[in-house]
């Protein structure tokens, strides 16, 4: 899928004050981080900072001091920070990824649309590369990329504004880069249920004949599940009972929405309600799994 957008046009757009300050609704509380986690994080914020200072033509230095704003749930701040990048590096499409991500977290699908369909764009005839994650796995081995992002990203967004058949045709592009069984079963899952719900029932039951049994992964486990219960190698009765051990649907709100859209998908719409609301009913309100259940 090709993207095409007039950067002259936009770009007074993008640079315009108070980006994203309308779109958000409710009042949500900071991220809860143990006392340990917060200080070290404070303390990569502030490293960033300092590096920043030493030198602000660094186009790194500025995206790690956005990112580790953002971790913080410092989200507006570090919107500013990605659009200030943005104007003074209006060639990286790293910044218009951090930001559209971030405009994602507070509800500005539209926004957030336009951010990534450009950085797509950016990024047409420029080679991937890996992104560093801020907040590493436990085998400190990172499993995305900078187009697979872009594209993951941006199919969120239009899923989220239930243009399905947009937002497939970029899962569809984000599949090729999804190179490793991590993020290609990120992508497949939010590809599938996307396919589902935009009635393409043949075209998602190819995409489970791509996905294997018994593959190691680091970090998208309920994802991969999922697509197994799907696949009829799990069943729900497993996953509900994975959702229960860790603390339920406010604990975990990825596996949490996944499981009302399973029920929803399934013609079992009070099922899918209950999982819903559990999950609204808890505090990771800047997962994509909270956004998702809220826009149910």
């Amino acid at each position: 899928m090709r993207v095409n957008i007039s950067g002259a046009i936009i770009l007074q757009f993008f640079l315009t004050l108070g980006y994203g300050q309308d779109c958000i609704t409710k009042d949500y509380p900071l991220p809860l981080l143990n006392p340990e986690a917060k200080a070290n994080m404070e303390g990569q914020l502030a490293d960033a900072r300092q590096v920043y200072y030493k030198d602000t033509t660094n186009a790194d230095a500025l995206i790690w001091l956005g990112r580790r704003t953002a971790y913080l749930g410092n989200y507006m701040e570090a919107i500013e920070i990605f659009s200030l990048g943005f104007e003074r590096f209006p060639g990286d499409a790293r910044f218009l990824r951090h930001r559209g991500h971030r405009l994602i977290t507070l509800r500005c699908n539209q926004k957030a649309i336009i951010d990534l369909t450009f950085a797509a764009e950016l990024m047409q005839k420029k080679p991937d590369e890996i992104e560093p994650d801020g907040m590493p796995n436990v085998q400190n081995i990172p499993t995305s990329t900078l187009k697979g992002n872009i594209w993951y990203h941006l199919g969120l967004a239009l899923y989220l504004e239930k243009d399905f058949y947009r937002a497939g045709e970029v899962y569809k592009s984000c599949l090729k880069f999804s190179t490793n069984p991590d993020m290609y079963m990120a992508t497949a899952y939010w590809l599938y249920i996307t396919l589902k719900r935009g009635g393409k029932e043949l075209e998602a039951k190819a995409l489970l004949e791509t996905v294997g049994v018994g593959l190691p992964l680091i970090e998208n486990e309920d994802y991969y599940e999922m697509l197994l219960l799907y696949k009829g190698v799990l069943r729900e009765d497993q996953l509900l009972d994975k959702l229960k051990s860790s603390g339920g649907s406010p604990g975990n709100a990825t596996l949490g929405y996944a499981m009302g859209m399973y029920f929803k998908l399934n013609k079992q719409p009070e099922k899918a309600k209950a999982l819903f609301k559990e999950v609204l009913s808890g505090n990771q309100w800047s997962s994509f799994g909270f956004i998702a259940a809220e826009k149910e």
